[in-house]
């Protein structure tokens, strides 16, 4: 029988931000999501305060003052930084592991003999905070679902030290009927309130449900997350990392932008981030598509929101090609007169770059073009993001989202580096 660990940083963020700021512990602390716009990330002490995940800082720009609490843009260098120095610590522990996102893993027992899985999971979590200053809370089971509801009884309950281990409890009925339906890992919005409706209201009440009426009423994913609740694995580990079949850049501005030029440094920028993601995983793609568009908040304003798809000639993940194709579907879908408010770009028809069959009457350089752009990452990866960059994405980039309250890149940039006066 496997045993399932599933463990998740504590407010992520935010305590990314006190490791290198220790005024902030025992201070309300949020994070801000792009463009300064909503609430991300919040610490237990700005939670206390009422403020909710997902709330648009404006609405609570006079509360945040009153109490003053701590406000930071998000800087997702440094989180992405510090994840890995986690989820690294963690493959020390245990082969068999699932980085299921930048906060969250979930580690496979089974090979862990004659030890105490409370003890060991202490030790986890003891490490990790040593090594990298991150709190952790740690949840067993012998499911991935029900180890995630062993996980949030980890964090809410001081007296467990941040871990829990239900797999020893044989009847779990106590717990399950604790858990409001829609906790339930795999149970979204939608299918909450279709529970509701009939009555079922609790994990332990949809565990209880009858399977044919599930699957009738959720799918076959519906029946899954019951079955693991009564401690049947169905959703197993995913320990090997899947290539993406798209990816997607984009991101809003910080102000209106109106001139072709300042939109094709962005479509640009946004070109040469999906390719190094694509590079990442040793891919090509063989479409990309560009978007933008102008606020759809803002009724009043004229509106325009459009996007085209390219063929590429030969798939790749050379850069200054897909800034081509980028920049000539953008001269193609551009309007003048429209304030554009976003721009993205999607690259599609991904597969792996030796999988590639070459087109005889296209004669490219690969070798060549496959160790510029190598290069190209690895003293970008070295130095710090965009330490090299192509023009196209311009210097300034006025039209950048807003980031006013952004900390510094601590252990990625070697001019941001954490400097103690003495």
């Amino acid at each position: 029988m496997s045993i399932i660990a599933h463990i998740d940083c504590n407010n992520f963020y935010v305590s990314c931000e006190r490791i290198f700021n220790p005024s902030l512990k025992n201070t309300p602390v949020i994070i801000l999501s792009n463009n300064d716009g909503c609430v991300v990330s919040r610490s237990d002490e700005a939670k206390s305060l009422g403020i909710g995940m997902g709330v648009p800082y404006f609405r609570i720009k006079e509360l945040a003052v009153k109490n003053n609490v701590k406000v930071f843009s998000s800087n997702y260098t440094l989180y992405g930084d510090i994840s890995t120095r986690v989820m690294n610590l963690l493959s020390e522990f245990t082969p068999n592991i699932e980085y299921y996102s930048i906060d969250e893993a979930f580690l496979n027992f089974k090979n862990i003999c004659g030890k105490s899985l409370t003890g060991y999971a202490s030790l986890i979590r003891k490490t990790i905070l040593k090594n990298t200053g991150i709190p952790v809370s740690i949840g067993i089971a012998e499911t991935k679902t029900l180890s995630k509801i062993a996980n949030e009884f980890a964090k809410k309950n001081i007296k467990l030290n941040g871990v829990f281990d239900i797999s020893r409890i044989k009847n779990k009925d106590t717990l399950l009927k604790q858990v409001p339906v829609h906790d339930v890992w795999g149970i979204g919005s939608n299918y909450a309130k279709m529970l509701f409706k009939n009555k079922i209201l609790s994990a332990y009440d949809f565990k209880n449900s009858d399977e044919n009426w599930i699957k009738e009423k959720m799918n076959v994913t519906g029946l899954r997350s019951c079955l693991e609740l009564r401690g049947i694995s169905c959703i197993k580990l995913e320990e090997f990392l899947k290539s993406k079949k798209g990816i997607m850049s984009s991101k809003s501005f910080g102000k209106y932008v109106t001139e072709l030029g300042e939109l094709s440094e962005a479509v640009s920028q946004y070109t040469c981030r999906a390719a190094e993601k694509l590079r990442k995983q040793n891919s090509i793609c063989g479409a990309i598509h560009v978007f933008i568009q102008t606020n759809h908040f803002k009724l009043h304003e004229i509106q325009h929101s459009t996007g085209r798809t390219v063929k590429l000639n030969v798939p790749t993940s050379f850069t200054p090609d897909l800034i081509s194709n980028a920049l000539f579907v953008l001269n193609r879908i551009y309007l003048k007169g429209y304030k554009y408010i976003k721009a993205g770009v999607y690259l599609s028809d991904i597969f792996p770059e030796d999988h590639n069959q070459q087109n005889m009457f296209v004669h490219d350089d690969l070798k060549k073009m496959n160790s510029l752009m190598n290069s190209f990452d690895c003293i970008n990866n070295v130095w710090g993001r965009d330490t090299i960059k192509f023009a196209s994405s311009g210097i300034n980039q006025i039209w950048k989202m807003k980031m006013n309250f952004i900390s510094k890149r601590f252990t990625t940039n070697w001019n941001e580096l954490l400097t103690i006066k003495i």
